[in-house]
């Protein structure tokens, strides 16, 4: 998916961004709005993410990353309809000079 798709979609509030990242690194910068799960807890995934039928957009560090691809595949197995990833992560968007939160 492409940034400009992302940004669009958390403008519109019509999408369910998930940090596939850590923690710590989730806490230090996240993309707005974005809930944080790992694919080492995917078992919290419905208390994160109750509703199966949402859009729900992952990402992680970059394109060479691969938890947020493995947490995309692993939510779809879940039962999670319309799950998709956006493969230049937290390091694409914040390049572009887009808005990032802190916290956690």
């Amino acid at each position: 998916m492409s940034r400009t798709e992302l940004a669009e979609m958390i403008e519109a509030g019509t999408v369910v961004v998930v940090d596939a990242l850590p923690a710590a690194p989730y806490a230090n910068r996240h993309l707005p709005g974005a809930v944080n799960l790992t694919i080492e807890d995917i078992a919290d995934a419905g208390q994160v993410l109750p509703d199966r039928t949402a859009a729900i957009v992952t990402y992680s560090t970059d394109s060479a990353c691969g938890r947020g691809p493995e947490l995309a595949r692993a939510l779809t197995g879940a039962g999670y309809a319309n799950v998709r990833n956006y493969a230049e992560g937290i390091a694409g968007w914040a390049a572009a000079g887009l808005p990032l939160e802190t916290g956690g």
